[in-house]
């Protein structure tokens, strides 16, 4: 069976199928914030998804990070390795891409066991 959840006008931000949920893109809500900033709120963000969809951030098991700027990088990994347990790191990708929308720095893409 497939559970959608948390609709948007152009997708479901979860989708539950087969013991995964799958989380598509968490932008932050205030692009006024640097790398760090945007990052803590994107993860701010998932952490209430993944609550909503009865799963946690120690049941991620994969994300893709895409970057406006990877010179910026550094930012991001600074919130990400402390907001997960070292042992909970999920793998993870990260892309450089040209445009992800007006002062979009990060947009990230997950996928979570439930």
């Amino acid at each position: 069976m497939i559970e959608r959840s948390i609709r948007t006008p152009i997708m479901h931000r979860a989708v539950a199928a087969n013991g995964f949920v799958f989380f598509g893109g968490i932008i932050a809500d205030d692009l006024s914030m640097d790398m760090a900033g945007q990052t803590q709120q994107v993860l701010d963000k998932l952490e209430s998804y993944l609550a909503e969809a009865g799963t946690n951030k120690e049941c991620i098991v994969s994300a893709t990070a895409y970057v406006a700027d990877l010179s910026l990088k550094k930012g991001m990994n600074d919130v990400w390795t402390q907001w997960f347990d070292p042992e909970h790191l999920p793998a993870r990708a990260t892309l450089g891409v040209a445009d992800l929308g007006d002062n979009v720095l990060l947009e990230l893409v997950v996928t979570a066991a439930k």
